[in-house]
């Protein structure tokens, strides 16, 4: 028995879980019910992309009717966008989807945010913009949805969006809107977590190719040092910038580590333990795939989570 298995149950991280959208609802809909019913998960997300990465010719469906379909066959899991991002969203017509979904999950929805990679996505609209660009139209982003799910009707005309008379009738369920889970790895993205986050997400730190160590252990090792150094700048940021030096919840992707989490039972029960050291709240997973990325047993899903008390 590891250290883990004696933790009480009532100080460890919620658990989360990511569900890529591609399954047809027929087969998706009793992973969403697995996902709360059997294994008892906390939340439940989806990726937010038009295509990803090596599964960009693989069958990948939308975001939002896939969430408002999870949300009409669920209870009590809470579920979100692992992350939204601006690269193919306007903030006034996605604030009415955010509506909608928190309306369907009864005010159960999380809106999680993200900046926008270079992948797919970015320039699927048009010319992709530059880094800085990007951290920009993230910052006016998730200030105008801030406005939009706050007040009935709102106007604004900034560098990236305008919005004219938007109204926003009735409101979202969730009080005084839905919560922002928002994804940040920068000084610039992190105070915004501060500012407008009910949440902060990570991936943790992404090494460069020559930065990388020489096994898989001591670049695990190297992943947890980061993600520690970045919870200590998100909290001294939440510290001088959030509302009343409030610290949002803190959300980590366990997969986000060179390591999967679903390697082994004994990898995802310790990576649930560290995270609950450094502070976390929260801990995602991703539901195993049968091949390639995030492949895994979920043999090995259930093992870990019965040892966390699940």
């Amino acid at each position: 028995m590891t250290a883990a298995d004696t933790t009480p149950a009532a100080t460890r991280p919620r658990l989360g879980v990511v569900i890529l959208p591609q399954q047809r609802w027929a087969d998706a809909r009793r992973t969403w019910l697995r996902a709360e019913q059997e294994y008892r998960f906390d939340h439940a997300w989806t990726y937010d992309h038009l295509a990803w990465r090596s599964l960009a010719d693989e069958p990948w469906f939308a975001t939002v009717p896939l969430l408002a379909a999870a949300a009409a066959v669920t209870e009590r899991i809470r579920l979100g966008t692992w992350v939204a991002s601006p690269n193919f969203r306007h903030p006034v017509p996605f604030a009415k989807d955010v509506m909608g979904l928190d309306d369907v999950a009864g005010g159960r929805f999380l809106l999680g945010l993200g900046a926008g990679g270079e992948g797919f996505d970015a320039g699927v609209l048009g010319p992709a913009p530059t880094r800085g660009e990007r951290t920009r139209r993230f910052e006016e982003f998730v200030e105008v949805l801030d406005r939009l799910l706050t007040h009935p009707v709102t106007d604004h005309e900034g560098t990236f969006y305008e919005a004219h008379g938007a109204r926003m009738h009735p409101g979202t369920i969730a009080r005084p809107r839905t919560p922002f889970v928002v994804a940040a790895a920068g000084p610039r993205t992190m105070a915004l977590a501060a500012r407008y986050g009910q949440g902060w997400a990570t991936y943790g730190p992404v090494l460069a190719p020559d930065e990388q160590p020489a096994t898989p252990a001591a670049a695990q090792e190297a992943w947890w040092a980061g993600v520690a150094e970045q919870v200590g700048q998100l909290r001294e940021i939440a510290g001088r910038l959030a509302p009343g030096g409030r610290v949002p919840d803190l959300y980590l992707s366990l997969d986000g580590a060179p390591v999967f989490s679903l390697e082994s039972a004994d990898t995802l029960v310790e990576g649930v333990e560290r995270a609950a050291d450094l502070g976390f709240t929260d801990v995602v997973v991703h539901w195993p795939r049968a091949e390639g990325i995030y492949a895994g047993s979920e043999d090995v899903l259930a093992e870990g989570l019965s040892r966390l008390g699940r």
